[in-house]
């Protein structure tokens, strides 16, 4: 157990530039209490006394902000970050060395019984909001974006943008020694990249049928920028 918060407070030091001492990660961080209160509440689960524990994971709940099911399986390593809004349901499984911020889901979409839902593999960062429905599985060290759906179990190694997440190809592989991070700002915008390939289309389907176009209406620069004197603002 005492290696276990060792190794807790080791990964939030690593992952949170915020982090100024091992005493401050001990007293203000309830990412970290959630998980720990979640490896007694398991016990008692596995031990059979699973009114205690879902009384249990009701007050951390309370004290943290972050539900925890007492029968979901965590690894060892996990950092939620800030952790408000966070959902673990009875059935997810979560790796080792996995980064959550707030607002994540792991949620099911079915009330039958059994396995539904998610199964998060090692090394994976999942960005605020994020939403995991169902029993799907994300591969090892994968990175899904703030806000994303995903409904679909995606392969290791993957980006996942989007409602509902799609799978974007990495330009070259992640080194095996690259930092437990997601900058949102670099991912890219699936729906305004496509929207922009049509806009662009239809511009030059009409300008061969019409000549040279003059704008009807304000769209967005090539650098997302709209500009225009038609916004009411």
């Amino acid at each position: 157990m005492l290696a276990s918060v060792r190794r807790d407070v080791r990964c939030a030091k690593e992952r949170d530039p915020a982090a100024r001492s091992t005493l401050e990660v001990l007293l203000c961080y309830p990412g970290l209490h959630a998980v720990w209160a979640h490896r007694l509440n398991h016990r008692l689960w596995l031990g059979g006394h699973r009114l205690v524990a879902r009384c249990g994971a009701g007050v951390a709940r309370w004290l943290t902000g972050i539900e925890i099911h007492p029968a979901a399986r965590i690894g060892q390593g996990l950092f939620i970050d800030h952790g408000t809004g966070v959902v673990i349901g009875e059935t997810a499984e979560v790796g080792d060395d996995v980064t959550m911020y707030h607002g994540v889901t792991l949620g099911g979409t079915t009330l039958s019984k059994g396995k539904r839902h998610p199964t998060v593999g090692h090394r994976v960062t999942l960005g605020a909001g994020a939403k995991l429905l169902g029993p799907i599985e994300v591969g090892d060290d994968s990175r899904v974006g703030a806000n994303a759906v995903v409904v679909r179990s995606v392969p290791p190694n993957s980006v996942v943008v989007g409602v509902p997440g799609q799978v974007i190809a990495r330009s070259r592989p992640r080194p095996a020694d690259a930092p437990i991070d997601l900058d949102d700002a670099l991912l890219p915008d699936l729906v305004g990249t496509s929207l922009q390939s049509l806009r662009r289309r239809v511009d030059e389907l009409e300008t061969e049928l019409h000549g040279a176009l003059q704008d009807a209406e304000p769209r967005p620069s090539e650098a997302g920028v709209w500009s225009g004197e038609d916004f009411s603002i």
